[in-house]
C-alpha cells in the first residue's frame, strides 16, 4: 500500500495546524513541521508551535529540535525530513507536512539545488559587510556583481543578498544558475494531496492581532528574555523571529508592551501578505485552495 502524503501550506495564523490535527485524527497520521521558525527551541509561543494538548493528540516531528544558535537551512530541513520519511515505524503512516515556508515545500516536491562550498573567509567577509553597510548597500554591490540575482531580491532581504554574494564570490557563477539544477524530490507530487489555505485578509489580520495579544499574556516576554540570555548574534534566523526585536525593546524599557504588540502585529500581517503572494504565484493548479481550514 502506498503511504498517503498530505501537504498543508498557508500564511501564519491561518489555522493550518488545526487542519493538520483533524486530518491526523482521521487518518492516524503524523505531523511534520514545514516552517522555518518552528524548528527552533526556546521560541515556543512566538513561533506558534503546537502546544502540549496538540502534541498529545498526534505525533509531531521536526518541531523545536534545533538550537537558536544554529543558522538552520532548507538543506538541513530536507535531510531531516528524509530521515522522518524513512523511519521504519512510520512507513505505513500518513505523513502530513504543514507549515508556511514555501521553500521547504518546493524542496520537498522538486529537490534542492546543489550549491558550492563557501570558504569561511568569504562567508565572514560578507556577513561583516552586511553588519557595517546594511542590506541596501549590499544589494547595490550585488547588482554590479550579479544583476540577475539582484533583480530577484528585495533590497531589504539581507540574508538572501549575503547568500547570493557568497555564491558569486566562491564560484564565479550566479546563484540563479546554481538553482536551476534541482536535486531529487522526496515525494511524488502527483500522488500527494496538496492543500493551500487562502483566508480572507481582514479575518486573518484580526486573528493575528488577537494571537499576539495572547502570546504577550502567556509568556512571550519570558521566552525572549531566555533567548537574549544566550548572547547570540542578532544575524541568526532565530533572533529575527517576529516579536523578538519588539519584545527586546520592552525588556530594555524603550517600548511599552502595547506598542510592541502593535509593531509585531503589523510585521506579522506584512509577513502573512508576502506568504500569500508567494503561495498564489508559486503553487500550481494541482493544489486545493481553501478559504478557511
Amino acid at each position: 500500500m502506498t503511504r498517503q502524503i498530505i501537504l498543508i501550506a498557508g500564511p501564519t495564523a491561518s489555522g493550518k495546524s488545526a487542519l493538520a490535527l483533524r486530518l491526523a485524527d482521521e487518518t492516524g497520521g503524523v505531523i511534520v513541521n514545514t516552517d522555518s521558525m518552528q524548528v527552533y527551541d526556546v521560541l515556543n509561543l512566538l513561533t506558534a508551535r503546537p502546544g502540549p494538548d496538540d502534541l498529545k493528540a498526534a505525533p509531531h516531528y521536526l518541531y523545536g529540535h534545533v538550537s537558536p544558535s544554529i543558522a538552520y537551512s532548507t538543506g538541513r530541513w530536507l535531510t531531516d525530513a528524509e530521515h522522518v520519511l524513512n523511519r521504519p515505524e512510520l512507513t505505513e503512516k500518513t505523513m502530513i507536512f504543514v507549515g508556511g515556508t514555501g521553500l521547504y515545500f518546493r524542496a520537498l516536491l522538486g529537490g534542492l539545488s546543489a550549491m558550492p562550498d563557501i570558504a569561511a573567509d568569504i562567508r565572514a567577509h560578507w556577513r561583516q559587510q552586511d553588519a557595517e553597510l546594511g542590506s541596501g548597500e549590499l544589494h547595490a554591490i550585488l547588482t554590479e556583481k550579479d544583476p540577475l540575482a539582484a533583480s530577484r531580491l528585495r533590497p531589504t532581504d539581507s540574508q538572501r543578498i549575503v547568500r547570493a554574494l557568497e555564491v558569486i564570490d566562491a564560484s564565479g557563477r550566479s546563484i540563479v544558475e546554481w538553482q536551476k539544477a534541482t536535486g531529487r524530490s522526496l515525494i511524488d507530487s502527483g500522488a500527494a494531496r496538496k492543500i493551500v489555505i487562502e483566508p480572507d485578509r481582514k479575518w486573518l489580520g484580526a486573528r493575528i492581532a488577537s494571537r499576539f495579544e495572547n502570546m504577550m499574556k502567556t509568556g512571550a516576554l519570558d521566552e525572549v528574555k531566555a533567548l537574549l540570555s544566550l548572547g547570540l548574534s542578532s544575524e541568526l534566523p532565530a533572533m529575527r523571529a517576529i516579536g523578538v526585536r519588539e519584545i527586546a525593546e520592552v525588556l530594555a524599557d524603550r517600548l511599552d508592551p502595547e506598542e510592541a504588540a502593535e509593531l509585531a502585529t503589523i510585521a506579522t500581517r506584512q509577513y502573512a501578505k508576502r506568504q500569500m503572494t508567494w503561495f498564489r504565484n508559486q503553487l500550481g493548479d494541482d493544489w486545493e485552495r481553501l478559504p478557511y481550514p
